[in-house]
């Protein structure tokens, strides 16, 4: 039986991007398809070891969410992280340098796939467990209104977005935060990336309350429905949620609704779900739908489009070279970065 929902309740208004900011949220977008392609090629080769967890389907929410935001906001992710981290600017090298446990990581090796970090470039982390980033992203926009409010720097106006599924939104973690956000006003959006399925358990079967836009509603915050296929939706309703936590109005919620192509990790054969439901969403490919808005808005030709994919093949190839030719940590330093150094 194929999920499917209403038409969300947010919906985009045209025009949304210039020419420029379009070919970058593309490139963005292509970057992490191809990124996590890649991925899954090296983990069945014996490349990539422990646990991986794939983006495919849902890249419209990262580039969205995290394209709309400054250089110098806060991004905390989940155990899917990769894409997120790319979004948010670490560099490919980095995060395929993590993956193999190469020292040259953005966490130096000791992370892998599922704890990806980078204080450069405001990346909180990755967080093997579901909610565990929520209370840490809760943390960072606290700073932001206390630096701005206790400690008069005018310059704290960052902004959090807190990542996190489905699932999630039925754990304590979920709900402490929210009602903590709504009453200190953070500045803080939390994205939830409606994948319909927790692992191998439906949403539709998980929740009493299958609307995760609409408990919003119990802390007297603003929840939007978003199509999370739609890149230029997510970066609409991101666009206004950040306009609110910088104005000192509080936080966001925003559900995504989207739709993981792969199993929930690469050693999952994915077969629960309807052959149906997985066409459904694929013909609402994020990536083609986009390809199409530029094109038909004249904002990009196909010659502009297929340099850019060209670019992204060739990025990844070298990223993949740069971590493989990259030293392993030094045993000797098995206990460097647990503990802060002077």
């Amino acid at each position: 039986m194929v999920q499917e929902r209403p038409l969300p309740t947010f919906q985009a208004t045209s025009p949304q991007v210039t020419k420029e900011e379009g070919l970058v949220v593309y490139e963005d977008m292509v970057l992490g398809r191809y990124f996590e392609d890649k991925c899954a090629e090296l983990y069945q080769r014996g490349k990539v070891k422990g646990f991986v967890h794939l983006y495919n389907g849902q890249e419209a929410v990262a580039s969205g969410v995290i394209k709309a935001m400054r250089s110098d906001d806060y991004v905390c992710s989940t155990y899917r992280d990769h894409v997120h981290s790319l979004s948010a600017g670490v560099p490919a090298r980095e995060v395929m340098a993590e993956l193999f446990g190469k020292e040259t990581g953005c966490s130096k090796g000791r992370g892998g796939s599922m704890h990806m970090f980078s204080k450069e470039h405001n990346v909180l982390g990755g967080f093997a467990f579901i909610g565990e980033g929520i209370p840490v992203a809760l943390g960072a926009a606290f700073q932001t209104r206390y630096r701005k409010e206790a400690m008069g720097d005018a310059g704290a106006d960052q902004v959090t977005a807190a990542f996190f599924g489905d699932g999630t939104t039925n754990n304590g973690q979920f709900f402490e935060c929210l009602n903590m956000a709504a009453l200190w006003k953070l500045p803080i959006i939390f994205v939830v990336e409606n994948n319909m399925w927790a692992i191998g358990m439906a949403h539709e079967r998980a929740s009493s309350q299958t609307e995760i836009y609409k408990k919003a509603s119990v802390f007297g915050m603003p929840g939007y429905e978003v199509d999370g296929m739609d890149v230029l939706a997510v970066r609409a309703a991101t666009k206004k949620a950040v306009e609110r936590a910088r104005a000192g109005e509080g936080p966001t919620l925003l559900e995504c609704l989207t739709y993981r192509y792969r199993g929930h990790s690469v050693a999952d054969p994915d077969e629960l779900r309807d052959p149906a439901e997985k066409k459904f969403w694929r013909d609402r490919d994020p990536i083609k739908r986009f390809e199409a808005y530029l094109l038909e808005q004249d904002l990009a030709s196909e010659t502009d489009l297929k340099s850019i994919r060209d670019k992204i093949t060739d990025v990844v190839e070298d990223c993949l070279t740069f971590a493989e030719e990259s030293p392993d940590p030094h045993p000797a330093e098995l206990y460097k970065y647990i503990f802060a150094e002077d």
